[in-house]
């Protein structure tokens, strides 16, 4: 199948992403830990592990954010999803794509956003690693393979997860 093909072959990429058995679920230490590692070396104040299926993006873990989902349509993440490269916006208000969109306008007041799909070992972009700011920003080159590296993180601790078919639910790390 060609990369193309798996890049609009929107059924098969929720079947990718069903197959982890991990939506609605709760938090785990092991993703947690990635995202605050996103916020320490960054300095963001907005990082997530986001998985969009049909209708939202869902957080598995979130820092910075009081919410657990948005609608699929206002998500940067839908966007991410689409291609196979990080996705970079260094200021919201001046992309076309996002500057009405309500997380822009109000909160969390999104201006820059740097993502990286996260790609099942089967070739589809089941949600992304983020890291957020509110306020405009340039990311460089140590932040996107930073950010890459640890989005195939976040997929091998869900392999090990679907493997061994028993999620360690723990509170929230510390902040």
């Amino acid at each position: 199948m060609g990369l193309v093909t798996i890049l609009d072959d929107e059924v098969g990429r929720l079947a990718a992403l069903n197959r982890y058995d991990i939506l609605d679920t709760g938090h785990e230490e092991r993703f947690d830990r990635i995202t605050k590692v996103v916020e320490m070396a960054l300095n963001c104040p907005i990082t997530a592990i986001s998985l969009v299926d049909a209708e939202r993006q869902w957080f598995k873990s979130q820092r910075g954010l009081d919410v657990n989902e948005t609608p699929r349509d206002m998500a940067f993440c839908a966007h991410t999803i689409q291609g196979i490269i990080p996705m970079i916006v260094e200021d919201a208000f001046e992309d076309p794509r996002f500057s009405q969109n309500p997380l822009v306008l109000g909160d969390p007041n999104i201006r820059s956003y740097l993502g990286v799909p996260l790609v099942s070992p089967d070739g589809y972009n089941i949600g992304t690693l983020c890291a957020i700011d509110t306020a405009p920003r340039k990311f460089d080159d140590k932040a996107i393979e930073l950010l890459s590296q640890l989005a195939q993180l976040v997929i091998d601790e869900l392999e090990l997860r679907q493997r061994s078919d028993k999620p360690v639910e723990t509170g929230s790390l510390p902040r």
